[in-house]
C-alpha cells in the first residue's frame, strides 16, 4: 500500500525515522511546494521539489552532503563544476535520468520544460531539518 495516499498532499509529515514505503513518483507527483523532506533518517533524507517553469533551484554547494537529484516529471538542465561561476559540466535531463552530485561540487538545476519540474533528491547525510518545508524558492532562502 501506498503509504504517501494516507497523508493530505501538503502535510507536515516527515516519516522518518520510521521504516517508510511509498511510490516516489506518485509522491512527486502530488508535491507543489518548492521543497518538502518525506523522510529524514540519521544517514540519509529524502525530499520532493518542485520548480516552476523558467525556475532554478539556484547555484548552491553543500560541502559535507552528498546528493542524488532524480527527474520525475519535466525537463532540467543540471550544472555543476568546482566553482561558482565556472558550472562546466551540464546535461539535460528527463523523467527517471538523474545526476549524482558530490558534496563540495557547485551545481544549480534549471526547468526547461514547459510544464513544473518535479524532483526527487536524497541527501546523505541529510541536510535539512526533520520536516522541512519550503512553499517557495524565496521562502527556502529565507530559512
Amino acid at each position: 500500500m501506498d503509504s504517501y495516499q494516507n497523508c493530505q498532499c501538503h502535510t507536515s509529515t516527515d516519516f522518518g525515522p520510521c521504516p517508510f514505503a511509498t511510490n516516489v513518483i506518485r509522491a512527486a507527483e502530488y508535491n507543489s511546494y518548492y521543497r518538502t523532506t518525506i523522510w529524514t533518517g540519521q544517514n540519509l533524507q529524502m525530499t520532493l521539489m518542485c520548480i516552476p517553469l523558467c525556475d532554478d533551484i539556484g547555484i548552491e554547494r553543500h560541502e559535507d552532503t552528498d546528493q542524488f537529484i532524480r527527474v520525475e516529471e519535466g525537463y532540467a538542465l543540471a550544472q555543476m563544476g568546482h566553482s561558482k561561476d565556472c558550472l562546466n559540466e551540464q546535461w539535460e535531463l528527463c523523467v527517471g535520468d538523474a545526476v549524482f552530485v558530490p558534496a563540495g561540487i557547485w551545481h544549480n538545476i534549471i526547468n526547461i520544460g514547459n510544464c513544473p519540474l518535479k524532483l526527487s533528491t536524497v541527501y546523505a547525510p541529510p541536510h535539512h531539518p526533520h520536516g522541512t518545508i519550503h512553499q517557495t524558492k524565496m521562502e527556502a532562502m529565507e530559512d
